[in-house]
């Protein structure tokens, strides 16, 4: 339940077109509803303008499906992360309807054009095709979220000019997303190119001294570039999160 559905249904009370009872009873699932696995908050987007999204690494088929239609239930539409193939196809033998894409490992339960909600584009900046799944994630999650959103790819520090190629898209955009692994030094080039919020998504894609993302961390954390900020290591939907609200400013 977001702002504009309680609004839709006290505009329905007031004008005779649903009675008080039943609007009690739509409100019962407010602000959380009890499964058998889960305390799923049906309150969220109400109080955060996004609705709850359903983690899937570390649940089962079962569990992602009890809450998955516990979100249904009460109108929403249903997005999950970190989906194995595995079980998205488990899933999808249940709810025919959701949609899987396999490189962002994201299961998506709506419509398949969300609304625009975002006042300009969101640029997801992928430096090699090995980050491409974080990227991914960011990008899909930044979609269902309401925004218009466009992906480069493979223009790593490697070969600058790939990059620099890019700039006039890079400028064009309200907020970028800059995924990188190895050394993490693509946010910092193109915090240096832009005069927009650059969020920083480290990734675990490395040989060992990058120890799993730590040393892209480290290094977007340490940037020269003002204007970035950076999420934890792998994380294409925080990224996603931040920049939508960023977006919808």
């Amino acid at each position: 339940m977001n702002s504009d559905s309680v609004r839709s249904l006290l505009e329905a009370v007031r004008e005779g077109r649903l009675d008080v009872e039943a609007a009690k009873d739509r409100l019962a699932h407010l602000p959380f509803v009890d499964t058998s696995f889960a305390r799923v908050d049906t309150h969220r987007a109400l109080r955060q303008g996004i609705p709850e999204v359903i983690y899937g690494a570390e649940k089962s088929a079962e569990q992602i499906l009890d809450v998955a239609r516990a979100l249904i239930d009460v109108g929403q539409d249903v997005l999950v992360t970190r989906v194995a193939d595995d079980k998205a196809a488990a899933i999808a033998s249940q709810l025919p309807e959701a949609d899987y894409d396999p490189v962002a490992r994201v299961v998506w339960v709506g419509p398949e054009e969300v609304p625009i909600q975002g006042r300009g584009t969101i640029l997801v900046v992928s430096a090699g095709t090995a980050d491409l799944p974080v990227a991914a994630e960011a990008q899909q999650v930044a979609r269902r979220f309401g925004n218009h959103v466009e992906l480069v790819q493979d223009v790593g520090v490697a070969g600058l000019h790939r990059i620099l190629a890019a700039t006039e898209q890079l400028r064009a955009a309200r907020v970028l997303i800059v995924v990188a692994g190895m050394e993490g030094a693509l946010p910092s080039v193109v915090g240096g190119l832009v005069d927009r919020p650059v969020i920083a998504v480290p990734t675990s894609v490395g040989y060992g001294a990058s120890l799993s993302g730590v040393a892209a961390l480290l290094g977007m954390l340490t940037s020269c570039a003002s204007n970035i900020s950076v999420v934890n290591i792998d994380n294409g939907f925080g990224a996603a999160h931040v920049a939508t609200l960023i977006n919808r400013g």
